[in-house]
């Protein structure tokens, strides 16, 4: 018999699981508590931006394969296999995760379950969680039935989730009996036969191995940004350095990129949340660089801003455009997103910031709803003192200074990451700046704004 899934939660990772556990054959039904998100995704509509995954969802709601529920007792008497993917945000005034939402899921899933069955966690907890949770499904299930627990993460990166699913790189499963695991083998049966590893271990390496994972891409970044602080002080290219040590097979190059920091829904809340996991073990020191590596990437957007004030000499009254507010491109995630950080510590100052982003305008504004929101690039450079490109998207990576020169008052533009090449730019007489490289003012015009 085919196994029937359930995906408790229905966000960007409970979305995009259940879509691509269509994708793969089985029947599948998500499962949320808010009834607009139930009818948005039931009609087909996805409520953010990932690409190649409105297609999938479009593609098996239209058949039946997918479905959506706002009922525990539909989802607990349907399924054989139940994800768990609701969030665990920052709690309010505090760096622990907030647990509250992965309890009441899986304390009513449990309770509705009617069958033998599988409940896999894949949110991002803290370590410990998991055999809690155990305790919990056991506590209130009916107790004739076999109701297992595992935990399996999720390694998503925003822009590439479809492919992360179909096709991961890694599957790392904690805990379960032998048939459990089995279970989760024929889940991912199509993964496994292009020889995916498939991991296997106890409940609380599966929850570590995904906080360790971006523990480490963090500490990366702002490594890298760290060094990017002394090559402004004291001369050098960033690129350039980043480029030789990442030769060095022990490091690699990938996210050796410095610029205006990381953000994102993921990164800073786990960070932050592995710190107080740990201080609650009593290991307060073990994690305490985390705190230097999350100081850093908020002192790059502090960086941002002090360039802006250099090149304009006072804030007040000048209008800057910024180009980005998503944390990252392929994206519509304003969540600790540095560009809009930057661009509401702009507005603080004084400025008049216009905003372009191909995809997160609507969220940027729900959150800094005083900016300006353009809705074109040339809308958005016109009449610009200033121009900062803070999320490399492909469009703004492409952008060609003739191209700006029309539209903008002044000949300025700070690029907050790197992906512009100086030298076309200060040829044609613009001031230019950049995090991690020499200060690189326009050939005759140096002391001039146009």
């Amino acid at each position: 018999m085919s196994l029937r899934i359930t995906v408790i939660g229905t966000g960007y990772l409970g979305a995009t699981h259940a879509a691509c556990m269509a994708e793969l054959g089985f029947e599948v039904l998500g499962l949320d508590t808010d009834p607009k998100k139930v009818e948005q995704l039931s009609a087909g509509v996805l409520p953010f931006h990932e690409p190649g995954l409105p297609d999938l969802l479009r593609k098996h709601t239209s058949t039946g394969r997918l479905r959506f529920t706002s009922s525990y007792e539909e989802a607990g008497a349907w399924g054989d296999v139940h994800f768990i993917a609701v969030g665990t945000p920052q709690k309010a005034g505090d760096h622990a995760a907030d647990m509250t939402y992965v309890d009441n899921a899986t304390v009513s899933l449990a309770k509705s379950i009617t069958k033998d069955a599988l409940i896999v966690g894949k949110s991002t907890v803290p370590v410990g969680t998991a055999r809690r949770l155990q305790e919990l499904v056991n506590s209130v299930k009916t107790d004739s039935l076999n109701v297992e627990l595992m935990w399996n993460p999720e390694f998503l990166r925003e822009g590439y989730a479809v492919r992360d699913t179909l096709t991961p790189d890694r599957l790392v499963v904690g805990g379960g009996s032998a048939d459990a695991v089995a279970t989760l083998r024929q889940v991912y049966a199509s993964a496994l036969s292009t020889d995916t590893p498939f991991i296997t271990t106890d409940l609380e390496t599966a929850e570590l191995v995904k906080v360790a994972a971006n523990a480490f891409l963090a500490t990366k970044i702002s490594f890298i940004n760290a060094f990017a602080e002394v090559t402004e002080h004291v001369g050098g290219d960033i690129r350039v350095l980043a480029d030789a040590i990442g030769l060095d097979q022990r490091i690699g190059r990938r996210f050796l990129n410095a610029g205006v920091g990381f953000g994102g829904g993921c990164l800073p809340k786990d960070i932050r949340a592995l710190q107080a996991r740990v201080s609650e073990l009593g290991l307060d020191r073990t994690m305490r660089f985390l705190s230097e590596v999350d100081e850093i990437n908020l002192r790059r957007r502090e960086r941002v801003v002090h360039l802006a004030t250099e090149l304009l000499g006072e804030l007040d009254g000048r209008t800057i455009t910024v180009l980005g507010v998503a944390f990252k491109p392929n994206s519509d995630d304003v969540r600790d997103s540095p560009a809009l950080d930057v661009a509401a510590q702009l507005y603080s100052a004084g400025a008049e910031v216009s905003i372009y982003d191909p995809e997160a305008m609507n969220n940027a504004r729900s959150r800094f709803p005083r900016l300006k929101y353009a809705e074109s690039l040339e809308a958005a450079l016109q009449g610009s003192h200033l121009t900062i490109l803070l999320t490399e998207w492909q469009e703004f990576s492409a952008l060609e200074p003739q191209d700006l020169e029309p539209l903008v008052e002044s000949k300025a533009i700070i690029d907050g990451r790197n992906v512009l090449n100086p030298d076309t730019w200060t040829d044609r007489g613009w001031r230019f700046e950049s995090l991690g490289r020499r200060s690189v003012p326009a050939l005759a015009t140096s002391n001039s704004l146009s």
